[in-house]
């Protein structure tokens, strides 16, 4: 475990801290973490109590309280005057609605820091009542370390009479870093039950166990892609800072003291080619993809769009190396705060200062297909390691662009392309594409080969952005030469 957390742990305990919540869905973790504590705190008993089983831990009151919450809240009255002891409470938080349950606990806040003993409440989410706000501490359960991985991984091989390799163990606890220690050992087991060990080949079962991790939850979607950086006509310069960014993610980059990575934003009008990118980089990198809709992390209920927002940055965590897909930040964040009380506001403030201060190994690549509603928050410098515009395509991107819409589908074409290029100024590279599946069309209607002259037809027959979106474009580019963002292009 974190050395850091641990400490803080007994601080709270030592400082007698009466209410502590310990936000996580690792019941059997935690209690092993608070034994620990408990043993490094002067031998303190541990209690546990669920409304099932009712009590454990003291050996003459085993399953005293069973299905009667307040009579476990009694449970520590029965000890020594100046006996230390922790009780751990599951589930704890469904019962606290009840008015004489919750006067309790108000009661239990000021006759607790008299005595060493401290209330623990294990729950993933709950929204606290507000006569309770200021008598529990909140303290969140960061996911199992590498070393910690490393140590259950031996531990479950040890008990198998096997032992891991120090390169495949190396590998394996790179897997699983970002899963919850009971998905670890279910991934063991079903290794076990399958091969009889550990071994490499379980690496294919960290990374299922990942996507069904994401495929469980409504605010992520795992994206499979196959397009490459070769599959995008242009934008030199950004291809090249992302190949520079990529090479940060190695072991030298981390010795020579180069950070990690955190993201980059793309800005630019619809169909220059920001989507593609954000595949093209995963594919590319040898990551998986996940896709964020802003708009799933806002829920009705008051707390709710926040507990949404660190719920989806565990899971991208969990996916550790990844890349982070916003898709149309604009949309999500550029409204007005004001609409909904100030739950945007939240919400944004959570996930800038995650971007800020992650650890680990996710790639944030936001898109936007505007500026002027975005906050100025989100575009100071820091928050992304570099924003870029992509503008319309230049008459040799263009080229470019037409040339790899035309070898995807016929890869040894002829097709002169420099009229076409005229003729296409202002386009973008979606529209470019459409006017090449037009231009087939147009043909095999009527039973041939398409050519020159019916892709210039095509393009006849197309109303580019740069016509319907003139203002929104030119201040778009009036912003960007402000030295606020980095062309794509060098051409």
């Amino acid at each position: 475990m974190n050395q850091a957390w641990s400490d803080q742990l007994d601080l709270l305990i030592r400082a007698r801290t009466p209410i502590l919540w310990i936000r996580s869905f690792e019941e059997e973790r935690i209690e092993a973490l608070l034994q620990q504590a408990a043993q490094r705190l002067g031998g303190r008993t541990l209690l546990r109590w669920d409304f099932i089983e009712g009590l454990a831990g003291a050996p003459n009151r085993i399953g005293e309280a069973a299905r009667n919450p307040m009579a476990a809240l009694a449970a520590l009255d029965a000890l020594p005057a100046e006996s230390g002891a922790i009780l751990l409470l599951r589930d704890f938080h469904r019962y606290c609605d009840d008015a004489g349950i919750c006067r309790r606990l108000r009661n239990l806040a000021v006759s607790l820091r008299q005595v060493p003993r401290t209330l623990v409440i294990t729950a993933p989410e709950w929204q606290l009542p507000l006569e309770l706000d200021d008598c529990i501490t909140v303290v969140d359960l960061p996911l199992p370390e590498p070393a910690e991985i490393s140590r259950l991984l031996r531990s479950i091989a040890a008990a198998t009479g096997q032992s891991l390799e120090p390169g495949v163990l190396e590998q394996l606890t790179a897997a699983c870093h970002g899963l919850s220690e009971q998905r670890v050992r279910q991934i063991a087991a079903r290794a076990l039950a399958q091969r009889g060990a550990l071994g490499e080949a379980d690496l294919a079962e960290v990374l299922e166990e990942k996507r069904q991790v994401i495929a469980r939850s409504a605010l992520l979607e795992y994206c499979p892609s196959e397009a490459t950086t070769a599959d995008i006509g242009g934008l030199e310069a950004l291809k090249h800072w992302l190949a520079q960014r990529h090479m940060a993610f190695s072991e030298e980059a981390q010795t020579y003291g180069l950070p990690l990575p955190r993201g980059v934003l793309l800005v630019g009008p619809q169909g220059t080619g920001k989507s593609l990118t954000a595949k093209a980089i995963a594919h590319t990198w040898g990551m998986p993809l996940l896709r964020l809709d802003v708009g799933r992390l806002f829920a009705g209920l008051v707390g709710a769009s926040e507990a949404r927002t660190r719920e989806m940055i565990q899971r991208a965590e969990a996916m550790a190396p990844c890349v982070l897909w916003i898709d149309e930040i604009d949309k999500g964040f550029g409204g007005s705060s004001r609409s909904d009380g100030g739950t945007s506001q939240r919400v944004l403030a959570t996930v800038l200062t995650w971007m800020a201060e992650k650890t680990s190994a996710v790639f944030v690549v936001a898109t936007a297909n505007g500026v002027e509603a975005l906050p100025p928050e989100l575009l100071r410098k820091g928050r992304f390691d570099e924003i870029f515009l992509l503008d319309l395509p230049s008459a040799a991107e263009r080229a470019a662009i037409l040339d790899l819409q035309l070898r995807r589908r016929r890869p040894a074409h002829a097709i002169p392309l420099q009229v076409l290029v005229d003729r296409t100024e202002g386009f973008s590279g979606a529209e470019l594409e459409q006017t090449v599946i037009e231009a087939m069309h147009l043909a095999f209607a009527e039973q041939r080969e398409f050519g020159e002259a019916d892709l210039i037809a095509a393009a006849s027959q197309v109303v580019p952005l740069s016509r319907t979106a003139r203002e929104q474009l030119e201040q778009l580019k009036l912003w960007a030469s402000t030295g606020r963002a980095r062309p794509a292009s060098s051409l």
